[in-house]
C-alpha cells in the first residue's frame, strides 16, 4: 500500500489493508492489483498456463521434496487467493472471476488429458495436482459460501490424498528403482500391502465417495453449479451451471487415467525388475516394512474421517469462508442486477420488471459491508 503521506496506510496488518483496499480503491485500481497478485499466486498454484514447472520439479525432486510440494507449496499459492486477493478486491475478482474460472476448467481439461497420455509415475500424480487444484480455483471464484468452504477443504484433501500418493511411488522406487508403468506390473503379488495404500489413495484422489475427496470435490462443483443469479433459482455467486458441468468431466477423466495408473503397476501383468538383493543390502523388506505402514495409516485414517464425518472440519472452516466473503454479498446481487437489468430480444431492449430500480453505486456497498 502507499505511505500516509500519500493518502495510503502504513500498517502490515492484512486486516487493516483488506479494508482498505475493499473500501478506498476504484475499480481499476483494484484490477491492476488483482493483475499483479494473481500473476504470483498462479503459479504457485499453480493456475493454467502458468504450470509448466510443475511436472520438472516434481520429477527432480526426491519423494520428501514432491511430498513437500504436494502438501504445502502448492497449497501457499491458494492461500494467497483465499487471504488477500478476495477479501480485499470485491470489485475486480466479481468482474474477472469468469475469466479466472475458464482458466481453471481449461486446466482441469487440459491437464487431464495430459495425465492419460504420461507414462511417468510422479509426471502423472504431478499433473493430476493441477487438475485438482483447478476444482479448488472454481469454488473460491464461485464467491459464494458452499463453494469456499468446498475450496478451503480442497486444499487439505488433496495435501493428504497427492502427498500419500508420492509417498507410495517413493517407497516404491527405493526398492525397484523405476517409476515407468511400462517397466514394472503385476506389483499385487509381491507388494500387497503397498497395492491396498496405494489402491485406497487413488480411490481418495478420484473422489470416491466415502472418502476426504468426494466431499471436497462436491462442494467445489456444488458451489460452481448454484452459484447464478437467484432469479433463475440458483444461489449468489459468480460462474454458474456450464462451469460446473465442464469442470465436471475432469473428474471422468480423473477416475480413467488414475485407474489406468492403478491397473497397470498393481494389478496389471506381473513385472517386476530383477535386481537382484539389491532391496536386502539397503534394509529393505520386498514389502512395506513397519515403519512405512505406520506412516500411510494416519493418513488414511484422516481420509476415511473426513470422508464420513466431514461435519466437524467444516464447521471449523466456516467462519475464515464468511470472513473471506465478507465484502461480497451486495457486491455480487448487484453485478447481477446489472447484467440482468435490460434483456434483448429481437432487437428491442425489454426492462425487467423486478430489477428497473438502478443498482446503488458498488462504492457505497463495498462500503457499507466493510
Amino acid at each position: 500500500m502507499a505511505s500516509a503521506d500519500n493518502g495510503g496506510v502504513d500498517v502490515w496488518d492484512i486486516d487493516a489493508l483488506v479494508t482498505f483496499a475493499r473500501e478506498n480503491l476504484t475499480s481499476t485500481e483494484q484490477g491492476w492489483v488483482l493483475l499483479a497478485l494473481m500473476v504470483g499466486f498462479a503459479v504457485k498454484v499453480p493456475l493454467w498456463p502458468l504450470h509448466t514447472w510443475l511436472p520438472l520439479a516434481h520429477n527432480q525432486a526426491p519423494t520428501a521434496g514432491s511430498v513437500n510440494f504436494a502438501a504445502v507449496i502448492l497449497k501457499l499459492g491458494a492461500y494467497g487467493i483465499f487471504r488477500f486477493v478476495i477479501p480485499m478486491l470485491p470489485e475486480a475478482v466479481v468482474e474477472y472471476a469468469p475469466f479466472i474460472g475458464l482458466l481453471a476448467v481449461i486446466g482441469i481439461i487440459y491437464t487431464s488429458l495430459v495425465c492419460w497420455a504420461q507414462t511417468d509415475m510422479k509426471k502423472l500424480i504431478a499433473y493430476s495436482s493441477i487438475a485438482h487444484m483447478g476444482f479448488c480455483m472454481i469454488g473460491f471464484f464461485a464467491l459464494n459460501p458452499i463453494g469456499a468452504q468446498g475450496g478451503i477443504l480442497y486444499m487439505i484433501t488433496h495435501g493428504l490424498s497427492s502427498g500419500a500418493l508420492f509417498i507410495c511411488i517413493g517407497m516404491m522406487y527405493e526398492r525397484h528403482h523405476v517409476k515407468d508403468i511400462d517397466r514394472i506390473g503385476g506389483l499385487m503379488k509381491t507388494m500387497p500391502v503397498w497395492s491396498f495404500f496405494m489402491v485406497l489413495f487413488t480411490f481418495v484422489s478420484v473422489g470416491l465417495p466415502g472418502l476426504a475427496g468426494f466431499v471436497s470435490e462436491f462442494l467445489c462443483l456444488l458451489g460452481t453449479f448454484v452459484a447464478s443469479s437467484p432469479t433463475n433459482g440458483g444461489y449468489p455467486g459468480v460462474l454458474g451451471p456450464w462451469y460446473g458441468i465442464v469442470a465436471g468431466v475432469g473428474l471422468i477423466l480423473g477416475a480413467i487415467y488414475m485407474l489406468y495408473l492403478v491397473g497397470a503397476v498393481v494389478f496389471g501383468q506381473e513385472n517386476i525388475p530383477d535386481h537382484g538383493d539389491e532391496h536386502a543390502d539397503h534394509g529393505l523388506s520386498v514389502d512395506l516394512n513397519a515403519r512405512e505402514i505406520a506412516t500411510l495409516v494416519p493418513i488414511a485414517l484422516i481420509c476415511f474421517f473426513i470422508g464420513l464425518y466431514p461435519s466437524p472440519i467444516l464447521r471449523a472452516v466456516e467462519p475464515a469462508a464468511n470472513h473471506m466473503l465478507a465484502g461480497y454479498g451486495q457486491t455480487v446481487m448487484e453485478d447481477q442486477a446489472a447484467n440482468e437489468l435490460t434483456i434483448t430480444v429481437d432487437g428491442a431492449e425489454l426492462a425487467q420488471a423486478s430489477s428497473s430500480i438502478p443498482a446503488p453505486d458498488r462504492k457505497e456497498l463495498a462500503r457499507g459491508d466493510g
